[in-house]
């Protein structure tokens, strides 16, 4: 099966595993609201924010290591996949225990996190966090073998497994929710239903790939060990500076603000996190395609080919966003303020700070991405460092000042700093040409968004002026016809969509 045929599986399979989720989750959060207090929902989403912060010991580890496998994968080199795969192995174990004893030593300190907890007493906070600390440690165990998975471009497999395992996770917590509004069973589902699952996975994967379990393995050599942590210890530097960039607003919202507040900010973030799922899905399932690609053709046939999934992430993540700034307030407010109160709703200029960093994230996706699987860490190994340092100091201090929309000011500014060195060092090792061309590009595409933005908005202010799911229903139509239209006329003409046309034409079976 070719390249853009497994891309396609993984897209498709995703975005059923996508939807089933994102509805399952939606029905989940509305019940907990509804059932249990904001601090145990604030509670909940600081602990997993915790836990996303302790990952931060696999160090990019993983990410050197899938890339080591595109080659011997693409090769069906048997033997040299159950070498890295063995060093693989080996390393999560040690890392499983490392995140175990770190989360352990972080237990005393857990009431510095929660400011204003209410009726949660330190015993239950202590409790809580120990059982998603066992979740995320018992994860490490299983997930590696994944990586063999995603190597062959069979992504479906892992998102069809996590799908399952989601519904009925939900289906149980649910229950739970409606007979018996407690958080303890509603924690202890989840490590249930999550331990059965990784004891499926294993197996399964096992048969699977029935080498992982050969004893005679060649160690890999000296060359290749010493290439792998040479990536690995750029990424540290990338793995640091991005946890301190993308995972800290929540601990900070929590110990500077009040931890009610991170409950708040959690509903925000569900709805802009389920469509970027959904967007994601496309680019993260050709990561795997992307390796093959530079392991495979020339590079103007790689130029060619990002130009084009960046000019499409462009358009998909413009369209979304322009959708979040129109849109996602009155959204908050039908869900959930117009049940329980103004104090579920955040400020304007906390959610537009934040919807920016959302646009600038979706403009750096392909970026991202392609990096990736080029295995291009070293080059900018200290740039998510600086990001991440920049985006602490910056959100501690506004936070202070200006509360909430401080926090999001440094998360716009450290995202920047990527937004225009991360093209640079892609086209100059990858491509063999010089940017201009992509800041050009960007320029134009941010200019389309923001003429479109401010055009709707005025638009919305009277078809919106009385918020109802009617109106509501009217204005994201508007929303959808007015932004397609306007980036088709201005973009039609372009090389980047004329291959895209094709693309979905031959799909169509219409060329």
């Amino acid at each position: 099966m070719g390249r853009t045929k497994l891309a396609a599986k993984n897209i498709t399979f995703g975005y059923v595993g996508q939807l089933a989720t994102a509805l399952m989750s939606f029905i989940l959060r509305t019940i907990f609201i509804a059932r249990l207090s904001r601090n145990l929902l604030g509670v909940n989403d600081l602990y997993s924010n915790i836990l996303s912060l302790l990952s931060m010991a696999e160090l990019g580890i993983g990410t050197a290591l899938n890339f080591s496998l595109y080659a011997p994968v693409a090769r069906k080199d048997t033997e040299k996949v159950k070498s890295y795969m063995q060093m693989y192995r080996k390393a999560y174990h040690t890392i499983a225990i490392v995140v175990a004893v770190i989360g352990l030593a972080l237990t005393p300190f857990l009431k510095y996190f929660v400011k204003k907890p209410g009726e949660i007493t330190v015993r239950d906070m202590t409790l809580y966090y120990l059982i998603f600390l066992f979740n995320t440690v018992s994860t490490y165990f299983v997930s590696y073998k994944y990586s063999l998975v995603n190597a062959e471009q069979k992504n479906y497999i892992q998102t069809n497994i996590n799908t399952i395992t989601k519904i009925i996770t939900v289906f149980f917590q649910i229950i739970i929710l409606l007979v018996i509004p407690n958080l303890y069973l509603y924690l202890l589902a989840d490590a249930a239903v999550q331990l059965i699952q990784k004891l499926f996975v294993n197996n399964y994967l096992n048969r699977l790939y029935p080498y992982l379990t050969d004893k005679d393995v060649t160690p890999l050599s000296t060359e290749e060990h010493s290439e792998i942590w040479r990536k690995t210890r750029a990424l540290v530097l990338h793995k640091v500076g991005d946890v301190a960039r993308l995972q800290t607003d929540t601990l900070i919202i929590s110990s500077f603000i009040e931890v009610g507040m991170a409950a708040v900010v959690g509903n925000y973030t569900m709805v802009t996190g389920t469509i970027a799922n959904f967007v994601n899905i496309i680019f993260n399932s050709v990561i795997s395609g992307f390796g093959n690609l530079i392991a495979t053709e020339s590079k103007e046939k790689q130029f060619k080919t990002f130009k084009v999934y960046r000019f499409f992430a462009s358009w998909v993540y413009g369209f979304s966003a322009c959708g979040f700034f129109i849109l996602l307030q009155p959204l908050i407010y039908l869900w959930i303020v117009q049940k329980y109160g103004p104090d579920w709703m955040l400020g304007n200029l906390a959610v537009y700070l934040f919807l920016t960093d959302y646009y600038f994230k979706g403009d750096r996706i392909v970026l991202s991405n392609y990096k990736t699987a080029a295995g291009v860490f070293e080059q900018d190994k200290y740039l998510a460092l600086i990001q991440g340092i920049v985006n602490l100091v910056l959100s501690i201090v506004l936070v202070q000042k200006i509360g909430l929309a401080g926090i999001y000011v440094g998360t716009v500014v450290s995202g920047l700093i990527a937004n225009i060195t991360k093209p640079i060092i892609i086209y100059k090792v990858c491509f063999d040409k010089s940017s201009i061309s992509y800041f050009a590009d960007s320029a134009k595409y941010i200019i389309t968004e923001a003429a479109t933005i401010l055009a709707l908005y005025m638009l919305g202010t009277v078809v919106m002026k009385n918020i109802t799911f009617l109106t509501f229903a009217m204005m994201f139509v508007i929303v959808t016809v007015v932004f397609n239209a306007v980036f088709w006329i201005i973009y039609h003409k372009t090389e980047e969509y004329d291959y895209l046309k094709g693309i979905v034409l031959r799909k169509l079976g219409k060329a």
